[in-house]
Formats: C-alpha cells, sequence, structure tokens
C-alpha cells in the first residue's frame, strides 16, 4: 500500500505539469529574421493556437487581423511544428515552451533564398 501512494503522486504531479503546459491562446511576441547576405529585421508575431491532444491548429500572422491557417500542426514531446501557407510563402515553424515563452524558428525559401526568423513569443494576456 506504501507504495500505490508514491506512484499515485507521481502521476498526479505529471498530470498537473501536462495541463500547466497546454499552448492554446494567444501568442505575441517577434521574428527576428536573418538572411543569408547579412540582412536582418525584426517584426511582430501574433498567433492563435488550440491544442488538442497532439494536434495544433489556429492561425498565425503578422498582427490579429492579417492571420493565415496553421497546417500539419503537431505537438511532439516539448516540440511543436506548424506550416503557414500565406498568399506566396509557407513558413516551417518549430517551437518549444521555454520558462513561459514559445522559441523558436520559422524558416522559408523564396525566390531561392532561405530566410530565418528566430522567434520569441509570450502568452498575450486579455
Amino acid at each position: 500500500m506504501k507504495k500505490i501512494v508514491p506512484v499515485f503522486g507521481c502521476f498526479l504531479l505529471l498530470a498537473t505539469a501536462l495541463a500547466a503546459a497546454d499552448i492554446t491562446g494567444k501568442w505575441t511576441g517577434t521574428a527576428t529574421r536573418s538572411r543569408p547576405n547579412g540582412e536582418t529585421g525584426e517584426s511582430t508575431v501574433y498567433i492563435n493556437l488550440k491544442e488538442s491532444g497532439t494536434e495544433v491548429t489556429g492561425t498565425a500572422g503578422e498582427n490579429e487581423s492579417e492571420q493565415w491557417p496553421i497546417r500539419k500542426g503537431k505537438i511532439d514531446g516539448d516540440k511543436i511544428t506548424f506550416d503557414v501557407e500565406t498568399n506566396e510563402t509557407v513558413y516551417k515553424v518549430e517551437l518549444m515552451l521555454v520558462d513561459g515563452h514559445l522559441k523558436g524558428e520559422a524558416i522559408t525559401e523564396r525566390e531561392g533564398t532561405t530566410v530565418k526568423a528566430k522567434l520569441d513569443l509570450k502568452r498575450k494576456s486579455d
């Protein structure tokens, strides 16, 4: 009987940690992009995520009014991946939840050039 209590306690703590890690909600932050020629720039990012099991859906864009659907969204362990297709570009996004921030990278190829952007987002408080 004594062994059951610690095991149950571990499961309870694990369930609480997993519930706290839910990424559903609105996230805002910055994308710091860099091009192969050394050019850099920064823009805003606004993402509205919905987590359901290992599937991630929602929208993403530069602001709340300019959004595109998230496609192929999934969570695998601590890694979140999805694609965002705008009018002409597909962004491949990979994020991790780190200290309350979604951090990672978005990569796109356009006209033979790869552009990478470092992302740092935090949950938007309503």
